[in-house]
C-alpha cells in the first residue's frame, strides 16, 4: 500500500484549490494538512483504550457461548462454576431475566415488521453459534476464562438454516412465535417500470452475491462498569463508536436512569460500524456490576468477537437492466434478500433500505423500482459495516453498467458518458428522489483517465488478448457517488428511524483566550480532535495548538448522535463550525464597547476586532476572553459569557462521487490475481485536511480491495463458522495490496457553510466493484461474465474453465440473461 507522503499531500492540496498561492506559510488551518495532535499518545503508547483501565477491587466477566447454532435449551448449572478458584459469582439467562429488557432495534422499516426479543443472554433457545448463555464473574480474567467449562448446558439440537432462500420456505422457524423468518419486505419506486421496460431495446439480468463479511478493528470491544453503589450511579467504558445513543439505550434496557448512567467512550480503536451498536455485554457489565456492587469488566477475544460482534453486508441481489439500443438507460429493478442473522441488532433492518436509494447512483434513467425482504437465519446479526447499503448498491449498478456495455459492445466508460447526470444539470433530483446538490463527474473521470493511462492499457489488453498470453489485463471501473452525513432529521423520521440526524458543537472560551471544543461526535481513528481545532481556529482566529477538542464523555459533552455514517464533519463539523461564529457575535458587542465604537462599525478579522477606517485601533479576540472573565466593564444588558453552542441539523445529504479504476493482471493457469495498477480520483467537496482524507482513503480502498479479492465470513450447513478465526478469515495486510495514485477534484456542497462532503466510506465503496469488474474484464473473452466474491484463485480458476456462467465455485451462485427486443438471445448458468 501506498505512503502518506505530507508534502505530497500540500502540493495535492495546492492544486485542487484548497490552498492557495502563499497559504501553506500562513495560519489558515482548513485546507492544510496539518499533522494529527491525536498521534502523539498512539505512538508512544499513551493511549486509554478501555481494556487498560484498571480500577480498585476490579472483577472480570466471561461469557458462556453457545456452540451450537440452533438449539432448545433444556439445563443451565452454574454451581460447579461457583466453587471454582477465584470465581464470585455465575449467572444462567434465568437468574438475570427480570434485570433487564430485550436489547433494542432503532429501526422499525415497516409497520408489520418482525422483531423479535432479543434478551441479552438466551433462556430458551439458542440462535446462534456464539449466542450467551451463561455468565462467570471472578477476580482476574483468567480464572473466569477458565471457569466456563464448569457451565453445565443441555441443548436439545434444532435444524440450523443458514441459506436465506431456505429459510424464506419456513421449515426451520429461527424464531417460533413469529410463525415466518421473513422479517420484513420494504418496496420503493419511481416512475413507470413496466412502461420503460416494454420500451427497452435490450434488458440484462444478472444475480450478484454480496458475502457476508467480518469487522475487524485492530481493537476488540471492551467494557468497564463502575458503579457508585450508595447514589446508584454508574459510569460505564465501553469500546463504541456511540456513547450517547448507548447511555439512552442502555438505560431503558436496564432501568437505570438516564441521569444516574455516565458513558465514556475512551480512545476507541476503529469501528467500521461494528461499534455502533448496543450489545449484549454491556447490558449484561451493567446489571452483574449493580448485583455485585463492584467495578466489573469484560473484553471479548478476537475468536468471540467474530462469533458475537456483528457482521456486514449478506445479501442477494436479483437485478434488471433496462436500455436502448445505443446504450440509454431506461429502468432498473432490484430485488434484495437481506441476511438479518438471528436477532435484529441497533440498525439491522434499515441498512439494505439505505443502500435503496443509491442504485440508480450517477445515472440518469425514467423508472427504478426496489424491493427489500429481510430474512432470520442462525447466524451472527448482520448490521452497518462501513458504507452500510451504500457499498452494496454502488457494486449492483457498476457491475450493471459493464455488463450492459459488454452486451452492447461498447466502451464501459463511454456507456457511462452517455448516462451520467452532466455539472451543468445540478442540482438533480434522481428517479429515487434525492436531490444531489453538486457534482462534475466528467471532470473526476477525466483526471482518473489520465492518470490511468487508460487508452494505452486497452491497447496492451488487446495484445495480450491476441498474442494468447497467459497472464489476461484486465480493467475495472467505477464511477460512484453516496449519499452520506446521516440526516437530516425528518428525512430519518420518514423513514421510522428512531433517532434524528443533528450534532451539537459547543465553544469555550477560557479566560487565557485558550479555546475548548466539545462535540457529539466519537472519534475512533477519523481525526477529530485535529479537524474541529482546525476549523475552529480559523474561525476564532486563534493557534491551532490553543484549541483543545473534548469528546466521547456524556458527562463533558451532554448531547450529541456520535460517529457513523461518514456524518461526523458533514454534520458535526459545521456545528463546531457555527458555534464558532457564535462566539464572534458574541465578543463583538463586547469588543465595540472595548474600544468605544458602533458595533456596526466594528471588524473581525484573523483573530482581531479593529474599528472601520481605523485598523490601528484594535483587541484580540484573547483580550475579549480576558474582560469578559474579569466582567469589570461590560456593556449594559450583557451577560460575561463567550461560550456558545450550536445543533446543526442540514436539510439534506452530502454527496461526495469520484471515479476509480483498476487493472488486474489474471493468471489463467492458477486464477491468481494481482492488481497492477489503481487510481482513485474522488470529488468530497472542500477538504479540511487532505492529510486525514488520504488516510481515509486509503483505509476506505483496502477494505473495499479486501471483499472483492480476500475476505468471506463461511458458515456450515449446521451453522458453524468456520471462518472464526484470523487464520481463516483473510484480512489483507499491505504487502496484500497495491500502490495506490489518489487525486481530488473539488465541487463544494451547497447544503453547508465549509461546503464539506464525507469521505470516510467513499473508499470502500468504491473500490469492490471496480476490482471485480477488472477480473471479470480481463476473463470475458473466455465467456466468464462473473465471479463470486472473493475472486480467491480457486473461484476464478473453476469459472475459468467453466467457461462462463461465472460463480467460479461450482454452483449456481450468479444467474446471467441477456434479452434482447424482448427475445432472450442468451442464457447462462
Amino acid at each position: 500500500m501506498s505512503k502518506i507522503d505530507p508534502e505530497a499531500v500540500a502540493e495535492q492540496a495546492a492544486e485542487t484549490g484548497q490552498l492557495s498561492e502563499g497559504d501553506e506559510g500562513t495560519d489558515r488551518n482548513v485546507g492544510a494538512p496539518r499533522p494529527r495532535k491525536e498521534d502523539a499518545k498512539l505512538i508512544t503508547g499513551q493511549t486509554n483504550w478501555t481494556d487498560n483501565i484498571q480500577l480498585p477491587g476490579m472483577l472480570h466477566m466471561a461469557i458462556v457461548r453457545s456452540p451450537m447454532a440452533h438449539a432448545r435449551i433444556t439445563r443451565v448449572d452454574v454451581s460447579a462454576a461457583k466453587q471454582q478458584p477465584g470465581v464470585v459469582a455465575a449467572y444462567s439467562g434465568a437468574d438475570l431475566a427480570d434485570e433487564y429488557t430485550g436489547l433494542p432495534c432503532a429501526w422499525p422499516v415497516t409497520a408489520d415488521m418482525v422483531s423479535p426479543t432479543h434478551l441479552p443472554i438466551a433462556t430458551d433457545k439458542v440462535r446462534y453459534v456464539g449466542d450467551a448463555v451463561a455468565v462467570v464473574v471472578a477476580r482476574d480474567r483468567y480464572a473466569a476464562a477458565d471457569a466456563l467449562e464448569s457451565v453445565d448446558v443441555e441443548y436439545e439440537p434444532l435444524p440450523a438454516v443458514v441459506d436465506m432462500e431456505q429459510a424464506l420456505r419456513d421449515e426451520v422457524l429461527v424464531h417460533d412465535d413469529a410463525g415466518t423468518n421473513r422479517c420484513f419486505t420494504w418496496p420503493f419506486s419511481g416512475g413507470d417500470v413496466e412502461q420503460a421496460f416494454a420500451e427497452a431495446d435490450v434488458v440484462v439480468k444478472r444475480r450478484f452475491l454480496q458475502q457476508r463479511l467480518i469487522p475487524t478493528a485492530i481493537e476488540p470491544r471492551a467494557v468497564v462498569v463502575a458503579p457508585i453503589a450508595a447514589a446508584d450511579e454508574y459510569t460505564l467504558y465501553s469500546a463504541t463508536q456511540i456513547p450517547h445513543i448507548l447511555r439512552l439505550l442502555v438505560a431503558g434496557v436496564t432501568g437505570i436512569p438516564e441521569h444516574k448512567l455516565r458513558v465514556v467512550a475512551p480512545d476507541v480503536g476503529g469501528g467500521f460500524g461494528s461499534k455502533l451498536n448496543v450489545y449484549a455485554e454491556e447490558a449484561i457489565a451493567l446489571v452483574v456490576a449493580r448485583r455485585l456492587g463492584r467495578p466489573l469488566k469484560w473484553t471479548e477475544s478476537r475468536s468471540e468477537g467474530y462469533q458475537a460482534t456483528i457482521h456486514g453486508r449478506d445479501q442477494i441481489q436479483d437485478l434488471e437492466l433496462a436500455a436502448t439500443g445505443d446504450g440509454r438507460l431506461l429502468g432498473f429493478k432490484v430485488d434484495l434478500k437481506a441476511d438479518m442473522g438471528a436477532y435484529l441488532q441497533l440498525v439491522t433492518p434499515g441498512v439494505p433500505i439505505l443502500g435503496a436509494f443509491m442504485f440508480p447512483a450517477i445515472y440518469k434513467m425514467d423508472a427504478y423500482s426496489f424491493s427489500c425482504t429481510g430474512v432470520f437465519t442462525t447466524k451472527t446479526p448482520t448490521d452497518a459495516y462501513r458504507g452500510a447499503g451504500r457499498p452494496e448498491a454502488t457494486f449492483a449498478i457498476e457491475r450493471m453498467m459493464d455488463e450492459l456495455a459488454a452486451e452492447l459492445g461498447m466502451d464501459p466508460i463511454e456507456l457511462r458518458r452517455r448516462n451520467w447526470i452532466t455539472h451543468e444539470e445540478f442540482p438533480y433530483e434522481t428517479v429515487a428522489g434525492l436531490t444531489y446538490d453538486s457534482g462534475n463527474y466528467e471532470a473526476a473521470t477525466d483526471k482518473a483517465e489520465s492518470a490511468f493511462g487508460y487508452a494505452e492499457l486497452r491497447a496492451e489488453q488487446k495484445q495480450r488478448r491476441e498474442s494468447g498470453d497467459p497472464v489476461q489485463l484486465g480493467i475495472g471501473i467505477s464511477t460512484y457517488t453516496e449519499m452520506c452525513g446521516l440526516a437530516p432529521s425528518r428525512v430519518l423520521g420518514s423513514l421510522s428511524y428512531g433517532a434524528g440526524g443533528w450534532e451539537t458543537a459547543s465553544i469555550r472560551m477560557l479566560p487565557s483566550g485558550k479555546v475548548e471544543v466539545v462535540t457529539g461526535t466519537s472519534p475512533h481513528g477519523q481525526g477529530h480532535v485535529t479537524s474541529w481545532s482546525q476549523i475552529a481556529a480559523d474561525v476564532l482566529g486563534v493557534p491551532f495548538d490553543d484549541v483543545d477538542v473534548r469528546h466521547g464523555d456524556t458527562a463533558v459533552a451532554h448531547s450529541g448522535l456520535d460517529s457513523y455514517g461518514s456524518r461526523s464533519l458533514v454534520v458535526g463539523g459545521i456545528a463546531v463550525h457555527k458555534a464558532a461564529e457564535r462566539v464572534i457575535e458574541k465578543a463583538k458587542r463586547i469588543a465595540a464597547h472595548m474600544l468605544e465604537a458602533d458595533e456596526g462599525d466594528v471588524e473581525f478579522a484573523d483573530g482581531r476586532f479593529s474599528v472601520r477606517g481605523s485598523p490601528d485601533v484594535s483587541k484580540t479576540i484573547q483580550d475579549v476572553a480576558l474582560a469578559v472573565f474579569a466582567a469589570h466593564d461590560m456593556p449594559d444588558g450583557v451577560e460575561p459569557n463567550l461560550d456558545s453552542e450550536c445543533t446543526f441539523d442540514p436539510e439534506n445529504f452530502s454527496f461526495p462521487h469520484g471515479t476509480h479504476l483498476c487493472a488486474v493482471e489474471v493468471d489463467t493457469e492458477t486464477g491468481h490475481v494481482g492488481i497492477r495498477s489503481y487510481v482513485a480520483v474522488d470529488d468530497v467537496g472542500r477538504v479540511v485536511n487532505p492529510m486525514i482524507v488520504e488516510g481515509q482513503v486509503h483505509g476506505g480502498l483496502a477494505q473495499g480491495i479486501a471483499q472483492a479479492l480476500f475476505e468471506e465470513a463461511v458458515y456450515d450447513p449446521d451453522g458453524n463458522l468456520v471462518t472464526g478465526s484470523l487464520v481463516d478469515y483473510y484480512v489483507p495486510g499491505a504487502p496484500d495490496l497495491p500502490e495506490f495514485t489518489t487525486d481530488r477534484t473539488e465541487t463544494p456542497a451547497t447544503s453547508n457553510p465549509l461546503g464539506v462532503k464525507g469521505v470516510g466510506e467513499a473508499g470502500t465503496i468504491a473500490s469492490t466493484p471496480a476490482v471485480v469488474n477488472a477480473v471479470v474484464d480481463a476473463l470475458r473473452h473466455l465467456g466468464v461474465d462473473d465471479v463470486r466474491m472473493p475472486c480467491s484463485p480457486e473461484r476464478v480458476w473453476r469459472a475459468i474453465h467453466r467457461g462462463g456462467g461465472g460463480n467460479g465455485d461450482g454452483r449456481a451462485a450468479s444467474a446471467a440473461q441477456v434479452t434482447t427486443s424482448q427475445s432472450v438471445v442468451g442464457g447462462r448458468q
